[in-house]
């Protein structure tokens, strides 16, 4: 694109970005219509009873006391959902009138000192809980765990590993072959997502969000916006395995586009330059998914998605074709292009769907829950896989399972 082909959207940006600012954006919201509308807005108290195993500490409270970090990381949503489960209304005491049944085990909060989980003792721990819960109760016996489901909030989900090449080599954990998959991971037609697994997004600090919301008229004078890496100089200093090389593109097509403001550099006003941005990119690293799709739904940030094949958070629940952008990871490129073409009705309808802030409030985790939540469209989804099929109940000894199956490195006891 060249400089005088800048001028158009730059005035257009002056002109609309100028006179709506966000309180006119947000006085003017939209519904979501049919389905994905009432789906999104659905109670599933009444409607399921979750049975909460009680498992020795180690599993769960005494890893968080170990390394409090945990907490806060992107894959938190493990042990918000323990923790508000242990109080919901849907829990039952009783296990024979559970519909489903819950094991709080938390397998990403073995971390590095730069805060990244390692999974590589996570199969043994969800092993451990396994053979804990099958030993102490009938319930896994009779199903094998079809009417069980776990949280598996790693890059890939139940393969365990944060480069894809590995993770692909490891597959699902077999033990987890039967269970419903609770993941952030999801990416069409790839051996990590397992059919019927239910997409969530991953956790962002609802409260520290909260603190940076801005004035609600600041005007969205930023066009793009995108903070973040790269290259992953350390795995992958050419850039083109990390991202599929997306996020090279991004840099080497766009770092000095005036339209562009994108950089490694993650300022203490990254919130805040959200919120005065039009389109924020979401662009897959290692894995497909990012936390700034949950940042861009909160502060009404158009997020464009640049990642192949990705399954989102709760898509039955969420219009994301109405509320994002879709670029193919082949056509970064043409980023500018393709933005710059976009209708203003069309930005501006995108902007009052986002404005709703039952779409806001689906995306997080807060502490306390709240209505349509993100732990709620999570016992929406398990809700809407009832009744279970009588299929699933085994005979008395039958067992199909294969408890010796996978790397030797994951039988080993923990």
């Amino acid at each position: 694109m060249g400089v005088k082909s800048w001028i158009l959207p730059l005035l257009l940006l002056q002109i609309l970005f100028g006179k709506f600012g966000i309180a006119e954006l947000e006085q003017h919201t939209e519904r979501i219509s049919g389905s994905a509308g009432d789906v999104l807005e659905d109670d599933p108290v009444g409607r399921l009873k979750v049975f909460v195993y009680e498992l020795p500490l180690k599993y769960n409270k005494k890893i968080v006391g170990r390394d409090p970090r945990c907490l806060n990381h992107m894959f938190a949503a493990e042990i918000f959902m323990h923790r508000f489960l242990l109080t919901s209304a849907v829990r039952t005491l009783n296990p024979e009138e559970a519909d489903w049944f819950y094991t709080p085990v938390y397998t990403t909060c073995d971390l590095t000192p730069n805060g990244l989980p390692l999974p590589f003792k996570s199969p043994r721990v969800m092993r451990s809980a396994i053979q804990f819960i099958s030993t102490n109760w009938p319930y896994w016996n009779r199903t094998e765990g079809a009417d069980h489901f776990f949280l598996v909030p790693h890059d890939f989900g139940a393969c365990f590993h944060y480069q894809e090449e590995k993770a692909i080599q490891r597959g699902i954990l077999p033990l987890l072959k039967k269970a419903t998959l609770v993941q952030t991971f999801g990416q069409e037609n790839h051996v990590c997502l397992k059919e019927g697994s239910i997409i969530i997004p991953p956790y962002a600090p609802p409260q520290k969000m909260q603190a940076h919301m801005i004035t609600p008229d600041t005007p969205r004078s930023i066009f793009v916006y995108f903070r973040g890496l790269f290259y992953d100089v350390g795995n992958d200093p050419e850039g083109g395995y990390y991202a599929r090389g997306a996020r090279a593109s991004l840099w080497e097509n766009f770092k000095n586009n005036p339209l562009f403001d994108i950089s490694t550099e993650h300022p203490t006003t990254y919130y805040e330059d959200m919120q005065r941005a039009v389109f924020c990119l979401c662009p897959l690293g290692w894995a497909p998914w990012s936390p700034r799709l949950v940042e861009g739904v909160v502060f009404g940030c158009i997020p464009v998605i640049i990642a192949d094949d990705i399954v989102l958070p709760f898509a039955d629940a969420i219009p994301w074709e109405e509320i994002g952008v879709f670029v193919a990871e082949k056509d970064v490129p043409n980023l500018d292009t393709i933005l710059t073409n976009i209708p203003i009705d069309v930005i501006l309808r995108k902007q009052r769907l986002l404005a709703n802030p039952s779409m806001k409030q689906a995306m997080l985790f807060p502490q306390p829950a709240q209505p349509g939540d993100a732990f709620h469209q999570i016992l929406n989804g398990l809700a809407r896989k009832l009744p279970h099929d009588k299929s699933i109940y085994l005979k008395p000894g039958e067992r199909t399972l294969n408890w010796t199956a996978g790397p030797k490195g994951d039988l080993k006891p923990w």
